[in-house]
């Protein structure tokens, strides 16, 4: 039998796998599909149409899959997808997205998301990020891979903050965030390379140094950042792959960067 508990109240059309484990008090809406090895604690509400994978834990109070918290939302069709192996602490909410963007709230695997996180809508979120108490996200926001949010941090709507980027506790952002960078302050403020969280995710010496060469370009030459560009991309050409690679990635986050970057 599927380990429900007898207060939960889950709506006969909800797609369950039959080992997601739902506790006290927790409801669930009629638009919802969940994986197996999932488990929602007590008075969880996970509603819209929402999608969430496997061996996913959410922690009691969250709110799961709510209509978007924006005024031009008129009760439109939109979703929430959430990967695999997730941790939801309590009291985070996730938003569906709008049909002012492309209507879907992302979230990809292995997060943690700590308690009193906020994703709004339309946000997309890649894999192994970590949300500490009180970070949140305005709408449209894009957060790269491995990116660490610290508490009470947030951020403007349609920024994007690049993989491996660290951002400090209370800092406000309103630009983009390259790669690799970490800052704090508010008004945020870079302050070189994430190199301990480079270092434990097990990046070698020469793609460290290239990295660390990209920031001096991008920040300390004093160059504008049309010319860092150009100089990125002379560098980046002078590397071995795999040290090339990290410094293309920082080059197409700038061409792609639409705020302009924290600098």
């Amino acid at each position: 039998m599927m380990p429900i508990h007898s207060t939960a109240l889950v709506d006969p059309q909800a797609q369950l796998d039959s080992s997601v484990e739902v506790g006290p008090y927790a409801i669930i809406g009629p638009h919802v599909r969940i994986a197996a090895g999932t488990k929602i604690g007590s008075h969880v509400v996970i509603d819209g149409h929402t999608t969430i994978g496997r061996d996913n834990h959410f922690h009691p109070f969250s709110s799961i899959g709510g209509p978007p918290q924006d005024k031009k939302y008129g009760g439109e069709i939109t979703y929430l997808e959430i990967g695999d192996r997730n941790l939801i602490r309590e009291f985070c909410t996730f938003n569906c997205g709008t049909t002012q963007d492309k209507g879907i709230t992302k979230i990809g695997n292995d997060n943690w998301f700590l308690a009193y996180v906020h994703i709004a809508h339309d946000c997309t979120v890649g894999n192994h990020t970590i949300f500490s108490n009180n970070a949140a996200l305005a709408g449209h926001v894009q957060i790269g891979d491995w990116v660490i949010m610290s508490g009470f941090s947030a951020v403007h709507q349609f920024c994007k903050i690049g993989a491996h980027a660290f951002v400090g506790m209370n800092t406000s952002l309103t630009q983009d965030v390259p790669p690799f960078v970490l800052l704090s302050g508010n008004p945020a403020q870079a302050h070189g390379v994430n190199l301990e969280g480079l270092k434990r995710r097990g990046f070698d010496r020469a793609q460290l140094n290239a990295i660390r060469h990209a920031y001096k370009l991008t920040y300390k030459s004093g160059l504008t950042l049309e010319e860092a560009k150009v100089a990125l991309h002379s560098y980046e050409e002078t590397l071995d792959p795999a040290a090339a690679s990290q410094v293309s990635l920082m080059r197409e986050f700038l061409n792609e960067s639409t705020r302009g970057i924290v600098r």
